[in-house]
């Protein structure tokens, strides 16, 4: 019987390093001349994987948003990853923004990464959802490497991250 081979697809961002750069971003704030003075906090809830942003003003979220961003893309963290909330009132004076950390694929999303290795027509290459990740099964390593490539090229909004290659 001819072996099959398979990937998993999956996504998510390393929650350590979310936490460094959070670390560092409040390290930079603290030091900049702009927000001297100000209520301006980055809280990192690691359990649920949400970060609350809260600032004096929008100029302000919006520069603190940044230092975030820029901090968490050195850190390698994939900002496509990031479900960005709204900017909402908060109390005294203060506007917050809550930021999720998309660390499963959705069920929509996991529907088109499969629908797209099926409109793909590669060779025996199969895609099924199991849960939270797609597992793409092939008799041939070279298929699932074009499969890999093609996924790569595609945007489905998040970060594709691709394990367990056996």
């Amino acid at each position: 019987m001819a072996q099959t081979n398979s990937f998993d697809v999956t996504t998510g961002v390393d929650l350590q390093e979310v936490d460094n750069a959070v670390n560092q971003a409040q390290k930079e704030i603290a030091q900049r001349y702009d927000f001297k003075g100000s209520k301006a906090t980055i809280e990192f809830s690691r359990g649920e994987g949400k970060l609350q942003l809260v600032a004096d003003s929008d100029f302000q979220m919006e520069a603190l948003f940044d230092v975030l961003q820029s901090r968490l893309i050195r850190r390698g963290v994939s900002v496509k990853n990031l479900d960005v909330g709204d900017i909402k009132p908060g109390g005294g004076d203060t506007v917050t923004r809550e930021v999720v950390l998309k660390q499963s694929l959705d069920g929509d999303t996991a529907k088109k990464v499969a629908a797209a290795i099926k409109a793909a027509k590669l060779k025996k290459v199969q895609a099924a959802i199991q849960g939270e990740q797609v597992r793409v099964t092939s008799p041939s390593r070279d298929d699932l490497q074009e499969a890999m490539k093609l996924l790569k090229e595609e945007d489905f909004g998040v970060e594709l991250q691709f394990g367990n290659y056996r």
